[in-house]
């Protein structure tokens, strides 16, 4: 410490070693920026940019406010703070599709997206799909024809990332489907009945 700066400073009465000491005990060296706070009228530093917690996302064409923290995953916000538990979270970290949806109709996996990118874009989950009567989207009603599924865990993945397909492809066939869907895994492995229910789906939707 600078002796001008202890002498202007230093109670009296007291020697400038006992100053030194006192302040080393009272762990004062750590706010040591207090007193060399750098050239006059220097500010403080900027702090760190606040993450927002407090969104307003658009899901299945409905506004919802929610807090979400900066590292939430959109699955995490789905299923536990909105209920759309309809998604399903398999391996969580990209590589099943399970948690497919919808984002700005193009397929993604929300285990593997941060909530806070989300932010002014369009969200569909498989709880958006049904008619606001109640009646099955096309593509519900063909893979439920077909009794396309086993477990049906996979399902809502698989049918998330189907719709997002059939933007881009509406007229696909066999081979082609497979592949668009190829990102989502089936656990019982019942591939073959999968596709004969999209396929199926997917003809339903051409007729609408």
């Amino acid at each position: 410490m600078h002796a001008s700066i202890v002498e202007s400073i230093r109670p009296a009465g007291m020697t400038r070693r006992q100053f030194i000491k006192s302040v080393i005990a009272a762990g004062a060296v750590s706010s040591s920026g207090l007193l060399f706070s750098g050239p006059a009228g220097a500010g403080p530093k900027a702090s760190p940019r606040v993450v927002e917690r407090l969104l307003t996302l658009d899901v299945n064409g409905q506004r919802r406010r929610v807090d979400v923290l900066p590292q939430e995953t959109l699955a995490q916000t789905l299923r536990h703070k909105l209920g759309l538990t309809g998604l399903k979270v398999g391996c969580d970290r990209g590589e099943c599709g399970a948690c497919t949806v919808l984002v700005d109709a193009v397929p993604q996996y929300a285990c593997s997206l941060l909530t806070q990118s989300v932010r002014g874009k369009s969200i569909l989950t498989i709880e958006g799909l049904a008619r606001p009567d109640g009646k099955l989207h096309p593509l519900q009603q063909g893979v439920l024809d077909e009794q396309g599924f086993q477990c049906g865990y996979c399902a809502p993945g698989f049918l998330m990332a189907t719709l997002g397909f059939l933007a881009v492809n509406p007229h696909p066939n066999r081979q082609e489907l497979a592949h668009g869907v190829s990102g989502n895994l089936c656990r019982c492995q019942d591939y073959d009945k999968i596709l004969t229910g999209l396929m199926r789906g997917a003809e339903y939707m051409r007729k609408e």
